[in-house]
């Protein structure tokens, strides 16, 4: 009789929250690479939990004492080679990654679990304060010669490399689009110039020295970028930015973490007027004390926009 093929169901959580203005994830420490980052992780016990989402918010708090509010899954994550060990005869591990979202009220109970700016892992994506240098110093340079070199593979992608970087990276014609964030991760893993395509045996040393952006253990950085993407997609057409925010707030707090999320600037006026139209805060009639300045305005989310149109979201233009 054959042998039954083994298979485990993980869970991976990115666990977001913003810290000191910063959109930040939980990292979790990992006792096969130590020196390296990893998202919060657990095997799925189907006879302790009811669903998947129950397991995964059971051992988020379990691994770090927090308890997220939103939860999304994202994507089943299930190569062989997710974690290469040689000779590795262990089930096929099946990893479901998360979407988590969280309030920062206190620090993560457990020693093992710290918050860190996903831009240290992203520092490519942060346009807060202008053009990354990264990118026109060594990232555009070495994807346009291995865009040149390579003729690409029509059975996973229907573009050519050239096109693939010109639009990923908005080259040429083409405009930076913030939700691109697993595209652009893929093509700087495709073409060897990040450290994972070392871990993974593609390459023997990047193509930059140092490569850019803090390495994590697996794919973790992969499910990472898959739910920068999400989050940027989703706020565009749901109010799920308030789950990072506290109950009360100002504008200027609420457009600095739209901003911050996003990782561009926008235009106060004009960020104020969408939030107006948008109808999604309501004054609270409360104000926040500023140092050197005017009181500033507190303001709540208005639920009962959820009963009112299908898709309130911010559609935010750029600064």
């Amino acid at each position: 009789m054959a042998e039954t093929p083994r298979i485990e169901i993980g869970l991976n959580a990115a666990i977001v929250a913003i810290d000191e203005g910063n959109p930040s994830i939980l990292r979790a420490s990992n006792q096969s690479a130590p020196a390296l980052d990893a998202l919060p992780y657990g095997r799925f016990d189907p006879l302790a939990h009811r669903t998947m989402e129950e397991g995964l918010r059971s051992l988020a708090e379990e691994q770090t004492g927090l308890r997220p509010g939103y939860v999304e899954q994202l994507y089943t994550f299930g190569d062989r080679g997710r974690a290469p060990i040689a000779g590795d005869e262990s089930p096929h591990v099946v990893s479901v990654g998360y979407l988590a979202l969280t309030r920062k009220t206190e620090d993560p109970q457990s020693s093992q679990a710290q918050w860190r700016n996903w831009y240290d892992y992203f520092p490519w994506e942060d346009w807060r304060h202008g053009r990354p240098a990264l990118l026109d110093d060594a990232i555009i340079p070495a994807l346009k010669r291995w865009a040149q070199t390579h003729d690409g593979n029509p059975a996973t992608h229907s573009l050519d490399p050239v096109s693939r970087v010109r639009i990923a990276f908005g080259l040429d014609d083409a405009n930076w689009e913030d939700d691109l964030v697993l595209d652009r991760y893929e093509l700087l893993y495709s073409a060897g110039l990040i450290s994972e395509a070392i871990a993974d045996g593609r390459i023997s040393e990047t193509a930059i020295t140092p490569p850019p952006g803090h390495a994590m253990v697996h794919d973790h950085r992969r499910i990472l970028a898959t739910a920068i993407a999400r989050l940027r997609g989703k706020l565009k057409y749901r109010p799920v930015i308030f789950e990072l925010m506290p109950d009360t707030f100002t504008l200027f707090n609420l457009q600095r973490t739209v901003e911050s999320i996003f990782g561009r600037s926008v235009h106060k006026q004009n960020f104020r007027r969408l939030v107006e139209n948008a109808q999604l805060v309501e004054p609270t009639g409360a104000h926040q004390q500023a140092t050197g300045g005017r009181p500033a305005a507190l303001f709540r989310f208005r639920s009962e926009i959820l009963k009112e149109r299908p898709a309130p979201g911010l559609k935010v233009g750029r600064g």
